[in-house]
């Protein structure tokens, strides 16, 4: 009876002669598209389950204590990664991003399942962030070891990621094409028919299998009922000019509670003090409660007491001041309940609570606007969607996709004009404020980063074990030359010599020619040293800290053929101009083929 393993390598070799690669590829997106519209449904499901559970049975006979509900849902999932999984699954952009440029398109097998229970933990019972990022990250793992298994190439699998990825945007929003602009925007793909068409049935094939199990029903129910006057275009760029603030706030708010967290060595500190500072906001501010879908149904409806919630401050909601500035609140405490959820050991996305803060934002400017006393009068509907479209323009640095998601989300393109206006605005204030994004920071920093830029690109890709040489022979400063001359220039095909110490650190080298002169004096070979001749090399290249775009320019500055490479401060080998050259011009090839 064949094997399992059998099995399988018949049905690679069936594949092999009877489908094209590229019906194959065609094959694979329509496959993970269904996939990561089930995954995005059953991330949805949990969470309202474990929502539904909570409200039935604790908020409603105990509704002063939904404010402790994150800290328990904090605690669940620290006590899960802590003896379950061992490690966290980390944020997912960033994850998917890294293992794009450094791991082949690899993702670990683990995050294929371990977003499906921290997400749901942590969103369910209250944690003010998204699932959209959850989602996304357990469809991108699902597509990377399925393309493994299938023996896809990186470049291919790098594609059905990227497939995943939009098919979880599709199924989450049921908005297709923000999907594959998303895609292209962040993953940054190349445009063209190869890229498109496999996204696009990834993307239609999600959605349809959200429609299946989910029907009519979306997150974000509105219809454009008032349409886009040119009289307030000065508007739509004042809103523009404010989410593109929001959005520096947004990701240096981000970066500074992380960065105050990473102080704490333990976790379990993190947990106890990112868990009552979240409970207080929440005291305070009950809209930070969770994702924030009905928080922005509501201020879109118009319902602005109900958007609030419970708070200390009912008794004075009928002045729209009070409104508005409690409206405001939301938007600057929304990015901090979200980055103490991250922090405090939570597991969700960005991208929600963005679309939550921007939706405030939007609306206080356009109460601003109606009761400033100058007469002016814009739809407070339409500045909520926009400002959400501002706010994920800024903040991801994807213009597109924020037009798009929010053209499809409203069942339209009545709002096309200002929806450009505010994005664009929003967009170039943060470009010139920000160089990175969130999700690009710690890549940028780790030389990790895939961009728009293909010879950038290309020497991400590369890796610096690929071109280092060790096959040379090592030298030491006390030895003669007649001994350098035996034991080293005579047993080498190179005619450069590395000189380390006893404890293999590097002290210079050794070039042919710079004793060819000398080496058939046999009266220098007892009274000279190796030291005599050694030189220091014009540069150096270190393991640890040196990205390949930095390798590149030190050959480029330094004019060597040659370059040694340390290691934990020791001799590790060199890297050669001609090798490094070769490896890029082969991975160039590969990128754009």
């Amino acid at each position: 009876m064949p094997t399992t393993s059998k099995i399988f390598k018949r049905l690679h070799i069936w594949r092999y002669k009877h489908i094209s690669e590229k019906n194959f590829v065609f094959l694979l997106s329509l496959i993970i598209g269904l996939l990561a519209g089930i995954i995005s449904v059953t991330i949805k499901n949990i969470t309202f389950t474990i929502e539904a559970i909570l409200e039935k049975g604790i908020v409603l006979t105990q509704n002063s204590i939904y404010f402790i509900l994150p800290i328990i849902g904090l605690l669940l999932v620290y006590l899960f990664v802590k003896y379950v999984t061992k490690k966290p699954s980390g944020h997912a952009i960033p994850t998917i991003l890294y293992a794009l440029s450094k791991r082949n398109g690899i993702i670990n097998k683990k995050n294929i399942y371990l977003p499906l229970i921290t997400a749901p933990l942590t969103v369910g019972f209250g944690g003010s962030v998204g699932l959209l990022g959850p989602a996304i990250l357990s469809a991108s793992a699902l597509s990377s070891n399925l393309s493994r298994w299938l023996h896809v190439d990186k470049k291919t699998r790098s594609l059905l990621i990227a497939c995943a990825s939009a098919g979880a945007i599709a199924s989450i929003f049921k908005s297709p094409i923000a999907a594959i602009i998303f895609a292209i925007e962040v993953f940054s793909l190349d445009l063209t028919f190869a890229s498109l068409l496999p996204l696009l049935i990834a993307s239609v094939s999600s959605v349809i299998t959200s429609y299946f199990f989910l029907g009519d029903s979306v997150l974000l129910d509105f219809t454009v009922s008032e349409k886009f006057a040119i009289k307030d275009t000065l508007f739509y760029i004042l809103l523009g000019i404010g989410t593109g603030i929001a959005s520096i706030y947004f990701s240096k708010i981000y970066f500074g509670i992380t960065n105050f967290f990473n102080r704490f060595k333990s976790a379990k500190h993190k947990l106890i003090i990112g868990g009552l500072a979240i409970g207080v906001m929440l005291f305070f501010i009950p809209p930070l409660y969770g994702e924030g879908f009905s928080f922005i149904n509501d201020l879109m409806a118009g319902n602005d007491i109900k958007a609030l919630g419970n708070t200390p401050f009912d008794a004075y909601l009928d002045n729209i001041w009070i409104v508005i500035g409690l409206l405001f609140g939301i938007t600057l405490f929304k990015a901090i309940a979200m980055t103490t959820t991250f922090a405090a050991g939570g597991s969700g996305g960005i991208i929600i609570p963005t679309l939550v803060m921007g939706s405030a934002l939007g609306n206080v400017v356009a109460k601003v606007i109606n009761n400033c006393g100058l007469g002016f009068a814009v739809s407070e509907a339409n500045f909520t969607l926009i400002g959400m479209s501002g706010l994920i323009a800024g903040v991801l640095h994807a213009p597109l996709t924020a037009i798009f998601l929010i053209a499809e989300i409203t069942g339209g393109y009545a709002l096309f004009i200002p929806l450009m206006i505010t994005a664009s605005m929003s967009f170039i204030i943060n470009k010139n404020g920000l160089d990175h994004t969130i999700y690009t920071k710690e890549l940028l920093e780790k030389g990790a980063l895939l961009t728009q830029d293909k010879d950038k690109n290309v020497l991400t890709l590369m890796t610096l074990d690929a071109v280092i040489e060790k096959d040379f022979i090592q030298l030491h400063p006390d030895m003669s030359l007649g001994a350098m001359l035996k034991d080293g220039v005579s047993k080498s095909n190179r005619n450069l010599f590395p000189v380390t110490d006893t404890d293999n650190s590097f002290v210079g080298i050794i070039l042919l020619d710079d004793i060819r002169t000398v080496m058939f004096d046999q009266s220098l070979y007892n009274s000279t040293t190796v030291e005599t001749f050694m030189q220091k090399p014009p540069e150096y290249i270190h393991y640890e800290d040196d990205s390949m775009e930095v390798v590149m320019k030190k050959f480029q500055s330094s004019g060597a053929w040659n370059l040694p490479v340390i290691k934990d401060r020791k001799y590790y080998g060199f890297v050669s101009k001609s090798k490094l050259l070769t490896a890029y011009r082969r991975e160039l090839i590969n990128f754009t083929s």
